[in-house]
């Protein structure tokens, strides 16, 4: 197992239902997700990306093989554990946002440290700070229903920094966002990685959402079918653009 992993699956099988209604979500499918990496996931409607998201990120269990992250088999912990392991450890952003109408900003993203057991005068200064970085300093008392959908994304990742996360999990964040408000969020995903060296998956059926990343996972029927670095294509271009000005 590469030392470097934060999260390693081995021939992980998902599967729905039984007899002629049975699916297989994922089919014996193995990757590594390295420290401080970007991974951004691929493929068509039903091929598997958010089971597999919800899989290594123990949302949802797997039928067969096996999860590691840190070292440690996921789904050896018992339950209560690996709760605590989530709520602590892994950030969560999906489309819909998912906050809770009728708590504030603040509240919104303090509750995943309260739920800690963190006191609520240190949860709140947490909070602040994370609603800060976000460009959200002036929302703070706002409730979702007063936000925009770019404002409320930006909340749903406040609380999804606030506990400073080993690796944030993001289901289609910007699937409900117009270009010009995906592209401030994505540039929010960007800083936390490159500034805080946090681990981001995401979810996507847009390609120029995963350019961004360091590596591009594509999936087809429950299997990765192939991995590309984009890096190399914007080097490529870089390299073509310079020779052509010479």
């Amino acid at each position: 197992m590469n030392t470097n992993a934060l999260i390693t699956a081995i021939d992980i099988w998902k599967t729905f239902g039984q007899g002629e209604n049975r699916v297989e979500a994922l089919r014996g499918l193995s990757l590594e997700i390295i420290r401080g990496e970007m991974v951004a996931v691929m493929g068509p409607s039903g091929c598997g990306k958010t089971s597999l998201l919800n899989c290594l990120s123990g949302i949802d269990t797997i039928t067969q093989g096996k999860v590691f992250i840190e070292g440690e088999s996921l789904y050896e912990m018992k339950e209560k554990k690996r709760d605590n392991y989530r709520l602590r450890r892994m950030g969560f952003v999906f489309q819909s946002y998912n906050l809770i109408p009728v708590l504030t900003a603040i509240e919104n993203v303090e509750l995943p440290l309260l739920s800690q057991g963190m006191g609520p005068k240190v949860a709140r200064v947490r909070a602040e700070e994370a609603l800060i970085r976000v460009g959200l300093k002036d929302r703070f008392q706002h409730f979702p229903f007063e936000l925009s959908g770019g404002q409320a994304q930006r909340v749903a990742l406040a609380r999804a920094i606030v506990n400073h996360p080993r690796v944030i999990w993001a289901d289609e964040p910007t699937g409900a966002l117009d270009r010009e408000t995906s592209n401030r969020v994505l540039d929010l995903f960007d800083h936390f990685h490159r500034v805080d060296g946090t681990t981001i998956v995401i979810v996507t059926h847009d390609p120029e959402i995963a350019e961004r990343a360091d590596r591009i996972i594509y999936m087809d029927s429950g299997r990765i079918i192939q991995e590309r670095d984009p890096r190399q294509r914007r080097n490529y271009h870089m390299s073509w653009k310079g020779k052509r000005g010479e």
